[in-house]
């Protein structure tokens, strides 16, 4: 497991540090362009951007990923719908009736809803070991966005921001489900459909379209910040399960703040000294994390993306087979012990 585990480790990095750079180069973009519009050209950037490289990696070599299935779609649809479509409406209206430090706060709670959703609905295994690690990446988030000169008030406002984080955290563990398929065309689906929604919701704003130039630098940044960094977060999901791959992507401010330094020169205050080491001993429990113990794999059949180097792949071929490709393949009832998490395989009840 060692191997895949940090694989997948390094995908939800890798999916922080592509949005976490969305935000100081965003920021650039918020004064040429509304904030709305910017969000439905920073989907769409995802889901084209993505459709375009898909069909031409696709002429040059075969796809190894498994293709989304009818039983696949009540899942995505679901996470569509909670994630990109109501959510950015609920946070939209609520903003209205908060302020930007008690909303930026706030917003931290996506990953703990993701976690907390995870355990009582989808009955993600989730340790003491995890939990802390979560609320230490929670507090680190919170202390990095927050601004002392505002009191942080609850109001209507404040409850539904904190309703949208939960709505994003239903769409992490719905995403879990199909992790196993294609992220690339999950992705592709979901931002365009976000996108298009978004965009209707500018125009009905009054957002104008902004040039050329600019629209062209919003597109390919959704491209990198938000296309490939849902690309790595579903990739790690099917590996380290919701609550552990949200934690990880906690880290984008600690990120963000990291690239406004060296971006735009803004030079870190107090508050990032005091994030640092609460954040490092969190990503720091999630790396030392050994779950073990006996487990039964019951019989079930599935397809998704594998190797045949470990031993939950030792099913037979009518040819042979080298490197990593799709294909069905059964599971036999079989019970073992060895390190795992609540990747696609060790999804069993505790």
């Amino acid at each position: 497991m060692g191997h895949t585990k940090y694989h997948a480790i390094t995908q939800a990095f890798l999916a922080s540090l592509f949005f976490a750079a969305s935000a100081p180069l965003a920021k650039t973009l918020l004064a040429d362009i509304d904030p709305v519009m910017l969000a439905a050209l920073l989907y769409l950037g995802c889901g084209v951007g993505l459709l375009v490289l898909k069909t031409a990696m696709h002429r040059i070599k075969a796809d190894a990923e498994a293709h989304l299935s009818g039983t696949d779609m009540p899942w995505l649809l679901g996470a569509i719908l909670a994630g990109g479509v109501v959510a950015p409406i609920v946070l939209l209206y609520s903003l209205r009736n908060t302020s930007a430090a008690t909303a930026s706060l706030l917003l931290n709670f996506e990953g703990v809803a993701t976690s907390v959703i995870a355990a009582i609905m989808f009955r993600e295994a989730i340790g003491k070991r995890v939990w802390i690690a979560v609320i230490l990446v929670t507090i680190g988030s919170i202390i990095l966005s927050w601004d002392r000169s505002e009191t942080l008030r609850l109001s209507i406002g404040a409850l539904g921001i904190i309703a949208a984080c939960a709505l994003w955290g239903l769409d992490n563990n719905l995403i879990r489900h199909i992790s196993a398929k294609d992220p690339v065309t999950i992705t592709i689906i979901k931002g365009i459909v976000a996108g298009i929604v978004s965009f209707g919701m500018a125009l009905l704003l009054g957002n104008h379209l902004p040039g050329i130039r600019h629209i062209g630098m919003a597109v390919l940044l959704g491209f990198f910040a938000y296309g490939l960094s849902i690309v790595f977060f579903i990739s790690a999901l099917r590996h380290l399960g919701a609550a552990r791959t949200s934690a990880y992507f906690g880290t984008a401010p600690f990120i963000g703040v990291l690239l406004s330094l060296v971006l735009l020169k803004e030079v870190p205050d107090a508050s990032f000294m005091f994030a640092v080491p609460v954040m490092v001993a969190g990503a720091i429990l999630l790396l030392i994390e050994k779950h073990e113990h006996t487990h039964i794999h019951e019989e079930f059949e599935h397809e998704h993306g594998h190797k045949h180097d470990d031993e939950h792949h030792v099913h037979d071929h009518e040819m042979a087979t080298n490197g990593f490709y799709s294909h069905p393949h059964k599971h036999c009832i079989i019970t073992h012990i060895h390190p795992h998490l609540p990747d696609i395989h060790h999804r069993h009840e505790h």
